[in-house]
């Protein structure tokens, strides 16, 4: 029995970077672009009448930008997944598509198998941030002075010596699952440290979870 394909829509307002992903997605059997949009405003227009799985947004576009389009897209279709792609040097934008609700996030230089990858990961219910993403927002965030932030892990709940273990490798993209095999431990007992990071951080999801982590220092990516 086949597996239906991805339903992909892509929203990029460059014409040669939208036909240049669509032939590759297009050249897998599990993955089948079904939409494209230029701007963010016609990504709303189009989105009503689309089936769709999974989005691809850019950030910087005329117009509105992808965190707003992001924004408005999962106020009409909360469900929806959206991955973030887009190039060095858009670190802020970045954390702003993790406060609206973005689940994927990779570099437009990344290679199919990646892209893929991130597509099944957030099309599953997780978050993708590509390696090469993170070394960049540590690098922007070590360099950069970063404002007071608005959570702070409290003295008495702070993380204790496992948690911080499994919080490093969420932050690698590893499922509870594929954490639970490497730290020898059953997986019902990493879905309750991730329950209890995400408690005692303030973080409503993965994603932010991983920023958070970053940004504090309790992980070295």
């Amino acid at each position: 029995m086949s597996t239906q394909p991805y339903k992909i829509f892509l929203v990029d307002d460059h014409t040669l970077f939208r036909n240049g992903l669509r032939g590759l997605l297009n050249s897998r059997e599990d993955c089948e672009v079904v939409g494209e949009a230029s701007s963010g405003e016609e990504f709303l227009e189009k989105l009503p009448e689309c089936d769709i799985d999974v989005v691809f947004m850019d950030i910087a576009m005329t117009g509105i930008s992808g965190d707003v389009a992001t924004a408005r897209a999962l106020e009409m279709r909360p469900d929806l997944k959206v991955i973030t792609l887009s190039m060095f040097g858009d670190e802020d934008y970045y954390f702003r598509m993790v406060s609206v609700g973005a689940k994927g996030f990779l570099l437009k230089s990344s290679d199919i198998d990646e892209v893929v990858t991130a597509i099944e990961t957030v099309a599953a219910g997780g978050s993708y941030f590509s390696q090469e993403l993170l070394d960049s927002l540590v690098s922007c965030l070590h360099t950069t002075p970063q404002p007071a932030p608005e959570v702070a892990i409290e003295d008495d709940e702070s993380l204790s010596e496992r948690e911080l273990e499994v919080l490093l490798e969420i932050c690698k993209g590893l499922s509870n699952q594929q954490i639970a095999d490497k730290l020898f431990i059953s997986k019902r007992t990493v879905d309750k440290h991730r329950a209890n990071i995400l408690a005692k951080t303030g973080c409503p999801n993965t994603a932010n979870l991983v920023v958070y982590a970053i940004k504090h220092n309790l992980v070295e990516i």
